[in-house]
């Protein structure tokens, strides 16, 4: 039995389509029928450098080439105004918004006692402030249709750990609770949202150190990880066959799929005369300690070669 997907004639606004994970997505929603906004500013990875629309361009020309219909916002997401008059581009030019993708990202990766403020703020600016940019613009058409369906990525950075990357690790798990906020909040409305951390050799994974063997290895499992694995999960999930699919974690690695589980109360212990840091440290931890989750990162995790 094939399963509708109810994307055809829908409009998607996919931030960071110019290229890599995004341009994939894209992709895969024209395929699907579906309108695409390209949202993409076209500079460096680090965030800098002069604007280009050329990348936004070669998306759009793609998806012409296979009959779809697309449109570019040269907008930035780390700007609520700008955020908007994405949204209301896409608005004026379809008359709806149907699905947010909040991809865009930079990296500016620094050993956390090196990190300079400016670092922590550029990438926090991109991709949590643009997240909720992005879907606070994007809340309004939802709320007033009574539908609509978010999907963010997260990182296994952020759900894991990894070197040199507090900034973007913190990002990537605040776009975790701001999802979850969403599809709280906004069910109401008949809006969904999810997260999904990809896994791809692209732009933003082509800075991973490789100094090491096992680094050097890493790099080559990745490699075989190409941006579009990533977006048959995007799409379903944004998708009338995800219904009531909403609040959850996934991930893509090439032919695997992943749901992570959430915060949860794991083990407890109680003292009916309250706790002293002796007491704690004579009973409690003890009884805790078997259950730490060590600090891992998302390498010693995923450490087998993808199917």
């Amino acid at each position: 039995m094939t399963v509708g997907l109810g994307l055809e004639g829908k409009v998607a606004v996919i931030t960071g389509a110019g290229g890599g994970i995004g341009r994939g997505i894209a992709l895969e929603f024209a395929k699907a029928g579906t309108r695409v906004v390209i949202n993409d500013i076209g500079v460096s990875l680090g965030g800098s450098g002069e604007r280009s629309s050329a990348p936004a361009e070669e998306t759009r020309a793609m998806i012409e080439e296979i009959g779809g219909q697309a449109i570019i916002s040269g907008e930035s997401v780390s700007e609520w105004n700008a955020a908007r008059r994405t949204i209301e581009m896409a608005m004026d030019s379809f008359g709806q918004v149907d699905v947010v993708v909040n991809n865009a990202g930079i990296l500016r990766d620094v050993i956390f006692h090196k990190m300079d403020p400016s670092d922590w703020e550029a990438v926090i600016n991109v991709h949590l402030n643009g997240s909720f940019y992005m879907s606070r613009a994007a809340a309004e058409p939802f709320r007033a249709q009574g539908s609509g369906a978010f999907v963010h990525m997260t990182s296994t950075s952020g759900l894991i750990g990894n070197f040199g990357q507090a900034n973007y690790s913190a990002a990537k798990l605040g776009i975790v609770g701001l999802s979850k906020s969403i599809a709280l909040d906004m069910s109401r409305f008949g809006v969904r949202s999810n997260c999904v951390a990809p896994f791809a050799w692209s732009r933003m994974t082509s800075s991973i150190p490789a100094t090491t063997p096992e680094e050097q290895a890493r790099v080559e499992r990745m490699k075989r990880m190409t941006p579009e694995t990533n977006a048959p999960l995007v799409v379903f999930l944004a998708s009338a066959a995800a219904e009531g699919v909403t609040g959850q974690v996934f991930a893509a690695r090439l032919n695997e799929l992943f749901l992570f589980n959430a915060m949860r109360p794991i083990r407890s212990v109680q003292s009916g005369g309250g706790w002293t840091p002796a007491l704690i440290a004579e009973r409690a931890l003890p009884a805790f300690r078997a259950a730490f989750t060590p600090p891992e990162r998302s390498g010693d995790v995923f450490s087998w070669d993808p199917i």
